[in-house]
């Protein structure tokens, strides 16, 4: 019997493996560092969205009777459940942990024909979709360093029940989203768990840093759409914040807390969703900058890299149509 493979037929052996086990090894700094913080619910949230997303893709391709070996060693499922868990708060239960991964790899991925042919971010999507859809539960955090034991953490995943002592639902863009009148010095000064989450986040994203700047020096992407995006959003805030300090939130808070980090170095730069042209993918991620900071600021969701990124996929291609340099001979 005949199989029939989607575009492109030549390729470079092993590339894709090797590119997603790059992205997993670079990633071990910040889940280390998000466990340290937040304990075994991110350890959890990894665990059980890696095997729903690699039986989710076997079956896909049973359906599709395609190698299920073939397409299941290239590692891109793996990253995709990979970053949707890191995404994820920590105090997830599996039901949302199944849908999140449910409609990042099979609305986001398959539905579209696949590793190569999805025009979103499939991590993204299905992180919105919770979000949108699961407001409440989307946003329970343990307080930073104060995580469950093992024994409770397995019991919260899977009832929802236990002895909770600890659980936020004030994140630090939340406090500056809602400063009700109020400096942000003031809420800092009123909320010192959200000072400490603070501090935790400072180190995840130092940690997601040095993973991206790795994953640079080791020419896994190009450094135009991170540094771009991470251009982006400080520009906007020191335009915003040099005249009112005390009512917007400084270029650091933006850069080093939320999934920023995470952002710009592991989930913008998807070569599938992304431009690909130099300059597409300046204008690409200076999008995404910009978006992340007017959708924190006077949007509806505290951390919007993840609307930031889905919007920035739909403009990829037109972005794509006018900055790809001719070919040799081409009218303009």
């Amino acid at each position: 019997m005949m199989r029939f493979f989607s575009s492109p037929h030549l390729h470079g052996g092993n590339r894709s493996q090797k590119i997603m086990l790059l992205v997993i090894v670079a990633a071990l700094p910040g889940i280390l560092t998000q466990l340290y913080w937040f304990g075994y619910g991110t350890l959890f949230n990894i665990i059980w969205a890696t095997l729903l997303g690699l039986l989710m893709e076997a079956g896909v391709m049973i359906l599709r009777r395609r190698p299920v070996g073939f397409f299941l060693k290239d590692g891109s499922v793996v990253v995709t459940t990979l970053l949707l868990a890191l995404a994820l708060p920590p105090m997830s239960p599996w039901w949302l942990v199944t849908t999140a991964t449910l409609f990042a790899v099979i609305f986001g991925k398959h539905i579209y024909g696949g590793l190569g042919n999805n025009p979103f971010n499939p991590a993204m999507l299905g992180y919105a979709i919770c979000l949108i859809s699961f407001p409440v539960s989307m946003t329970v955090w343990t307080a930073a360093g104060q995580y469950l034991n093992l024994a409770d953490q397995w019991l919260w995943f899977w009832t929802e029940q236990g002895q909770i002592d600890a659980i936020t639902q004030a994140t630090p863009l939340d406090v500056i989203k809602h400063l009700s009148g109020s400096t942000i010095g003031e809420m800092w000064s009123a909320n010192p768990d959200v000072v400490a989450y603070k501090a935790a986040m400072l180190w995840i994203n130092i940690a997601y840093l040095v993973g991206g700047i790795a994953l640079l020096f080791l020419k896994v992407f190009t450094w135009h759409a991170p540094v771009a995006m991470l251009a982006g959003l400080a520009v906007m805030a020191f335009l915003f914040g040099a005249g009112e300090p005390d009512l917007y939130a400084s270029a650091t808070d933006h850069l080093f807390l939320g999934a920023t980090m995470l952002g710009a170095f592991f989930i913008i730069t998807d070569p599938v969703s992304s431009a690909t042209s130099r300059n597409g993918k300046l204008i690409f991620g200076a999008g995404i900058g910009i978006l992340t900071y007017i959708i924190r600021t006077w949007g509806n969701y505290p951390d919007a890299v993840a609307f930031a990124v889905l919007l920035m996929n739909l403009a990829a291609p037109l972005i794509d149509q006018y900055t790809r340099p001719k070919a040799y001979g081409q009218q303009s």
